[in-house]
């Protein structure tokens, strides 16, 4: 059976060569594990949490439907603000460590379990999990589609973008 870590730390890459996007979980750590994002699954996974996200927002439920969508946007504009104190900067060096030994990763689901979201991301070799706050969840998905944009794997953002040059260290959640 794959083992399944507990994710603490997400780091995202984009890497030219193999078109992808690396996913480093727990990078440096002993406990650490690595995957790959296909363009497919990346894609896929924005547009679907940008769906859930806003079907499971408390604040939309409240809000009038012709304002649903500007309150998504509020929250997620919150989010990004709120978790930035969390975000830290990952060497390259480290990023580096975990290539050799990514896998594919084939899947993501994404459960509400009260107010938190349960997020498990699973490859042939292993995966993660995390019980994220709604915060937590929308940083990482900015964090995904700022290297969406980098691989330029899209012509308009899904969500709002702050660009960092690809070549300094990646950002790190910590969770």
């Amino acid at each position: 059976m794959a083992q399944l870590h507990t994710l603490r730390s997400l780091t995202f890459g984009y890497d030219t060569r193999e078109d992808r996007i690396l996913g480093a979980v727990n990078a440096g750590s002993p406990d650490a594990w690595s995957c790959w994002l296909t363009r497919r699954l990346v894609l896929a996974l924005l547009e679907n949490a940008g769906q859930f996200m806003a079907t499971t927002s408390p604040l939309a439920k409240r809000a009038a439907p012709e304002a649903r969508k500007d309150v998504v946007a509020f929250e997620r504009e919150a989010a990004v603000a709120t978790t930035a104190p969390a975000m830290s900067f990952t060497p390259t060096a480290v990023l580096r460590t975990t290539v050799a030994t990514a896998d594919l990763a084939q899947h993501v689901s994404l459960t509400q379990k009260g107010d938190r979201i349960q997020m498990e991301l699973r490859a042939g070799t292993g995966g993660a999990n995390a019980n994220l706050t709604r915060p937590e969840f929308q940083r990482i998905l900015q964090m995904l589609q700022d290297e969406v944009v980098k691989a330029g794997w899209v012509s308009t953002p899904a969500v709002t973008v702050t660009n960092a040059p690809s070549d300094e260290p990646r950002g790190k959640l910590r969770h």
